[in-house]
């Protein structure tokens, strides 16, 4: 589906959270990148852990960005060259309204700058940007979506969440 075509899916009002999957950069392309799109009364933000650096907002963390990318985008099909980016798919969205689940998620994604554990970690196999995805899938069960077997990272959720792997960070 093109962007154009997400794009009619914005509702004015109420909030929506939409899951969005595509395949990482060449030459990891057999895996799968997600991220969050986070509607507030027609108001889009893009929300995802990427493993470029984030040097436009480096307060909200190292790997956390924020609109980086057009929303209803992929990411790059080669990494570093903006101008070519995969097709998103659309894995499955929720909304409602001031007293809704899609709501306290929305919420929950905007405090992740504050509170994900992970935002200055990246690692291939994780933490990665299928962990962040799951770990909020996890505050959220009801929204009763699963991440596709290729979205390596996804169980990457250290007990000790200020503990890391030794792997090599991007």
């Amino acid at each position: 589906m093109e962007a154009k075509n997400f794009q009619k899916l914005v509702k004015p009002n109420g909030y929506q959270v939409f899951l969005f999957i595509c395949p990482a950069s060449i030459p990891c392309n057999f895996a799968i990148h997600s991220w969050f799109v986070c509607v507030r009364n027609g108001e889009i933000s893009r929300w995802e852990v990427r493993f470029e650096k984030n040097n436009r907002n480096p307060n909200i963390g190292k790997h956390l960005h924020v609109n980086s990318l057009p929303s209803f985008s992929g990411i790059e099909i080669i990494p570093y060259i903006s101008k070519f980016l995969w097709n998103a798919k659309l894995l499955n969205y929720i909304e409602g309204n001031e007293n809704s689940a899609a709501k306290n998620i929305f919420n929950f994604i905007e405090k992740s700058k504050n509170s994900y554990p992970y935002r200055d970690k990246y690692l291939l196999w994780g933490p990665n940007s299928n962990t962040y995805v799951q770990w909020i899938l996890n505050h959220f069960p009801d929204f009763n979506i699963k991440l596709p077997w290729n979205c390596f990272g996804k169980n990457y959720i250290n007990k000790n969440a200020t503990t890391y792997d030794n792997a090599t960070e991007f």
